[in-house]
């Protein structure tokens, strides 16, 4: 985990996508897009059928590693509203161990809208912290400090005739975007116009890598 500041708080972000708040023992976490695979199923499009596995396996990691005893999904943690009902028995085992022993809130988000909670924890449309503001979507206009997901916002670069894709953090003086967490999920260039529209200007991608976060500077 890399510390960085933002809103005066300190945080602590990951290569995985994940982001600790020390000071509320709260890990955060965006777009898990849960039963995604079998979304696509349902239509003939059939995908291996491990991507909840995986995203709870590395969320469980990052939980025991950070030590948080509140964990906040930032929306869309299930590709649609009944995501929960057609979690393989595994998965539901590994969810329902999560948020059995953490503060565990779902924040709505377009790709779950009438979630009804079987999984555990409660449901909130955001919730503010200390003065953040956490929902799914960032807010254009919005004045107070906000963290959200929606966009899973990646930070491609061209290194030696080499294209490389990673997950980043895009980031501005009150807005805070985190990358998509989910095994199955693609991802929205840092500097496509959505992105820098909603978090204003003097952007940067942060990259956590190893005990370094490196910070790109994103021209609107």
């Amino acid at each position: 985990m890399v510390p960085f500041s933002f809103a005066g708080e300190t945080f602590e972000a990951t290569a995985s996508g994940a982001l600790f708040w020390p000071a509320q023992r709260a890990l955060l976490v965006a777009d898990l897009h849960l039963e995604k695979a079998s979304w696509f199923a349902r239509l003939g499009q059939f995908l291996p059928p491990y991507d909840s596995h995986a995203t709870l396996t590395a969320l469980s990691a990052e939980v025991e590693r950070s030590g948080a005893a509140r964990l906040y999904c930032l929306g869309d943690s299930f590709h649609d509203a009944f995501g929960c009902d057609r979690l393989p028995a595994t998965a539901r085992t590994l969810l329902t161990e999560l948020t059995s022993i953490l503060d565990w809130t779902w924040i709505i988000g377009n790709h779950d809208p009438g979630f009804a909670d079987h999984c555990g924890g409660r449901i909130a449309d955001e919730v503010e912290i200390d003065g953040v503001i956490l929902r799914h979507e960032a807010r254009v206009g919005e004045q107070r400090p906000e963290i959200s997901g929606h966009f899973h916002p990646k930070l491609r670069v061209n290194l030696k005739g080499r294209h490389v894709s990673r997950r980043c953090f895009v980031v501005s003086a009150s807005k805070l975007i985190m990358p998509a967490f989910g095994a199955l999920t693609g991802g929205l260039d840092a500097h496509h116009p959505e992105i820098m529209r909603s978090v204003g200007g003097d952007a940067a991608a942060l990259v956590p890598v190893s005990d370094r976060l490196l910070r790109f500077p994103l021209a609107a």
